[in-house]
């Protein structure tokens, strides 16, 4: 059995399309309990322990950085630890966040961690938490995740478009939009391949090619044949609460070599999820 902690979230969903997976919600599975969530993994006894759950409002964790280090740290260390009794391989959705988002070459997962902001400090302490376990594991970086449900980027800009012909979309933000589809598929491989004996590492995995959120929001209204102009904006007239990284692309020829695993490509994914949303 494969056990996946989420439910409703995007990659969570797309989780329980593509495999038989027990998937529990935040109704079954309380990430606030890390202790509760170990203890459901030491009963049900899964094969593998998924874990595609997290604390992800950016900037409302910059005032609740302690709900966010429980849900994003002590959680999925309590789960990695429960792992390691039953010799269960676990896998961890982590973020681009934990860099500190400077220059333009793509993150290696080698690269110094120096997260910028209260998000990004977690999901960091997460990954210590669940290395420090000594528990088999995977842990899978990704960034700017769309799909056709929950909140994401494609699903706002949509949503805009209904009222509004012209747009200011932030240009200086580089990363690979990826489709949450492509991030469950690639967690159900590796974690096929993690049950047959493979170790585990930590991974980058993002769609391509790069471009800004401008960039993004352009792709999303020509295929979804919206007539919207998009205004390019740097991020100091976009101001959030959160600091967010310039640079968020990430380096996935780790995964390709180890895995055959190629990056996702982002505008395929994205005429699937226009086509789901009927447009």
């Amino acid at each position: 059995m494969i056990l996946v902690f989420g439910k409703t979230g995007q990659v969570a969903c797309e989780l329980q399309r593509q495999a038989e997976v027990t998937a529990l919600g935040r109704d079954q599975a309380d990430l606030s309990d890390p202790q509760g969530c170990a203890a459901i993994i030491a009963d049900l006894k899964p094969s593998v322990v998924i874990n595609a759950a997290a604390y992800t409002a950016v900037d409302k964790a910059e005032d609740e950085e302690a709900l966010a280090q429980t849900i994003n740290a002590a959680a999925p260390g309590a789960m990695a630890g429960a792992c390691v009794h039953l010799d269960i391989p676990f896998l961890h959705v982590s973020t681009d966040y934990v860099f500190d988002g400077t220059g333009t070459r793509a993150w290696a997962e080698t690269d110094p961690v120096a997260p910028q902001n209260a998000y990004g400090r977690t999901k960091l302490a997460g990954e210590q938490a669940v290395r420090s376990t000594g528990a088999r594991h995977i842990i899978l970086r990704t960034a700017w995740v769309f799909s056709a449900h929950g909140s994401n980027f494609v699903k706002t800009m949509l949503r805009l478009s209904e009222t509004r012909n012209v747009l200011s979309v932030v240009n200086d933000q580089i990363g690979g939009p990826t489709p949450a589809a492509d991030i469950a598929a690639t967690l159900l491989t590796l974690a096929d391949h993690m049950q047959r004996g493979a170790k585990g590492s930590t991974y980058h995995y993002a769609g391509a090619p790069h471009t800004s959120w401008a960039g993004f929001a352009q792709a999303i209204f020509a295929a979804a044949d919206r007539d919207v102009t998009v205004t390019g904006i740097p991020s100091v007239e976009y101001p959030t609460p959160a600091q967010r990284p310039l640079n968020s692309r990430l380096d996935c020829a780790k995964l390709a070599s180890d895995f055959g695993i190629r990056p996702a490509d982002w505008k395929a994914g994205l005429a699937a999820v226009l086509k789901e949303l009927n447009l």
